[in-house]
C-alpha cells in the first residue's frame, strides 16, 4: 500500500467552510485509491501549521510522497519550505471549483500555479494535479503520483523570422517604450516570487527605468486630496458604474481618492506604467480596495498591475502599444477540459473599455476583504492575445498564446472571461505548470502574436508558444 504524507493549504479569507468540505473529499478520495495517509487532517493555514505537520509527517516513519492538497489559494512560501524538507518525491494537488457566478470561493489553480512557479524557480521537481475528487477514474492518477520526477526542460524556442507589417510594429513599441519609466507603490508581497523584477534587466533589455514610492506617501497624498477633485471623480464614474450608492460611502471615498494619489504619482514620476502593492495594506491600514482605481488607470492607458508586478506592468504596456487600447492583467483561475474552456479573473481592475456590450458595469466590494471599489463585468467576446515577459525557471523569454473570448454566464465576482486558447484546454495547463510559468497574463484583444515574435526576436529572447 502507498503512504502519502498530506498537507491540506489553505487561506482563512477564502471559503473555510467549503474548502474544509473540499478537504475531506480529497482524503476520501485518496483511501478510495487505497493510499495511506499520515499527517495532520485540518487546514494549514500559516507556516507554524505548515512546520508542525512536518514533523508529525517524519514522525510517521517513510512515505511514498509528500502531497502538498492546495485547497485554497496560497503564496508560495509554505509549499517551497515544505518542499525544501522534503525527502521523497513530492506533488501537489489542487482542487477545481464550480463557476456559479458568485465570490471565487478557494481559487486554488492560482495557487497550484503560483507554486509551480516558486518550484521551478528554485529548481525543485514535483508532480501536479489539477481535479475534482469525485472525477471519474481518479484513482489512478492519485496512485501515480508517486513516481520520480525530473525538472522538465524548457519548452521555449528562438523566436521566428517576421513579416514586415510587424517589424513595424516592433519599431512602434520600441519607440514608445525607450526611456520610459514604471513605478513600483510598495513591494509585492512575501511568497509572490511570480512577481519579483530585475531592474537592471529591463534597463538593458528595453530601457526601462524603475521608480520606487512608497506605500505610505500613496496613502498620505491620498488623504490629502480635494474634496471637491474626489467629488468630480465620484460624478464622473457614476455615468459609466452602477452601484455605487449601494457601497460604503466612506470606503468608496478612499477609494477615489486612491485613484487621484495614483494619477499624481505616475504625473510625479513621468510613468508609462503603474506596479502597486494592492493588499493587505490597502484595506488594513488604509481602508478600501485598489481594484477600482487601478482599473480606471488602465483605461487611462496607465497599466497598473497589482502585487506590484513589473514584469506584469510591462507586457501590459506592450500589449496595449500593439493594440491602441487598454490591456488588462489577470490570473488563469480555472481549465476544464470537459468544454475546453479556462476563466480569466481578477478581482476588479479591468478597464471598462473590455466590458461585454451586453451588461452594464457594476461597483462591488472585494469577496474577501468586503471593501469597495472594484469594477464587476464579463469581458466583451472576441480574439485576444496573451503574453507575459517571463522569467520562470531562472530564464527570462516570452510567452505568447492566442485565445478567443466567448459569451458565457460570469464564472465569478468581479472582473472575468470565459475563453477557448488556440490549443487543448488540457495542453494548455500541462504547459504553463511544466513551465513553471507566473500567475500573472497580460491581454488585450486582437491578434498580435507576429509582432511578439518579432519583438522577442529583436530582443534576442526565446519565444514560449503557449497556445
Amino acid at each position: 500500500m502507498l503512504t502519502f504524507g498530506v498537507a491540506a493549504l489553505a487561506r482563512p479569507t477564502f471559503d473555510v467552510p467549503f474548502a474544509e468540505e473540499m478537504k475531506n473529499r480529497a482524503f476520501a478520495a485518496l483511501e478510495a485509491a487505497g493510499i495511506r495517509t499520515v499527517g495532520p487532517r485540518e487546514l494549514l493555514f500559516d507556516r507554524d501549521a505548515a512546520e508542525r505537520a512536518v514533523s508529525e509527517i517524519q514522525a510517521a516513519g517513510p512515505i511514498d510522497l509528500l502531497l502538498i492538497l492546495q485547497v485554497t489559494f496560497t503564496d508560495a512560501t509554505m509549499t517551497v519550505k515544505l518542499a525544501r524538507e522534503a525527502r521523497t518525491p513530492l506533488a501537489i494537488w489542487a482542487v477545481p471549483e464550480p463557476r456559479i457566478g458568485g465570490r471565487l470561493r478557494l481559487n486554488a489553480y492560482c495557487g497550484l500555479n503560483l507554486a509551480a512557479h516558486a518550484l521551478g524557480r528554485a529548481g525543485i521537481a514535483h508532480g501536479s494535479l489539477y481535479a475534482d475528487p469525485a472525477e471519474a477514474g481518479l484513482a489512478p492518477q492519485l496512485r501515480s503520483l508517486a513516481r520520480d520526477y525530473a525538472v522538465p526542460a524548457s519548452k521555449a524556442a528562438p523566436a521566428p523570422a517576421s513579416v514586415a507589417a510587424s517589424e513595424r510594429s516592433v519599431d512602434r513599441v520600441l519607440g514608445a517604450l525607450a526611456d520610459s519609466r514604471i513605478t513600483v507603490v510598495g513591494k509585492h508581497p512575501d511568497g509572490f516570487d511570480t512577481c519579483e523584477f530585475d531592474p537592471e534587466l529591463l534597463s538593458r533589455l528595453a530601457n526601462i527605468r524603475i521608480e520606487q514610492v512608497q506605500l505610505g506617501e500613496l496613502f498620505e497624498r491620498a488623504r490629502g486630496i480635494d474634496a471637491s477633485r474626489v467629488a468630480a471623480v465620484k460624478e464622473s464614474t457614476e455615468a459609466q458604474v452602477s452601484g455605487l450608492g449601494e457601497v460604503d460611502a466612506t470606503q468608496l471615498d478612499r477609494s477615489f481618492r486612491v485613484f487621484c494619489a495614483l494619477e499624481d504619482v505616475q504625473r510625479d514620476t513621468g510613468a508609462r506604467g503603474l506596479a502597486v502593492r494592492c493588499w493587505p495594506e490597502m484595506f488594513t491600514e488604509y481602508g478600501c480596495a485598489a481594484c477600482g482605481p487601478m482599473a480606471m488607470m488602465n483605461q487611462k492607458k496607465v497599466p497598473s498591475a497589482c502585487e506590484a508586478d513589473v514584469n506584469g506592468s510591462l507586457t501590459q504596456l506592450i500589449l496595449q502599444e500593439l493594440a491602441g487600447e487598454p490591456a488588462w492583467m489577470a490570473d488563469l483561475v480555472d481549465i476544464t477540459a470537459a468544454d475546453n474552456t479556462a476563466v480569466l479573473w481578477h478581482c476588479g481592475l479591468a478597464p471598462l473599455s473590455m466590458c461585454d456590450p451586453e451588461v452594464k458595469p457594476e461597483a462591488t466590494i472585494h469577496t474577501n476583504r468586503r471593501m469597495p471599489l472594484l469594477h464587476q463585468f464579463p469581458i466583451k467576446p472576441g480574439r485576444i492575445t496573451l503574453a507575459r515577459l517571463s522569467r520562470s525557471r531562472n530564464a527570462l523569454k516570452l510567452v505568447i498564446a492566442g485565445a478567443e473570448v466567448v459569451r458565457a454566464p460570469m464564472a465569478f465576482t468581479g472582473c472575468s472571461g470565459t475563453v477557448r486558447f488556440d490549443a487543448p484546454a488540457a495542453e494548455v495547463s500541462s504547459r504553463i505548470l511544466d513551465e513553471a510559468l507566473e500567475h500573472h497574463f497580460a491581454l488585450a484583444y486582437g491578434d498580435h502574436r507576429d509582432a511578439l515574435r518579432a519583438l522577442a526576436a529583436r530582443w534576442q529572447l526565446p519565444v514560449f508558444e503557449l497556445a
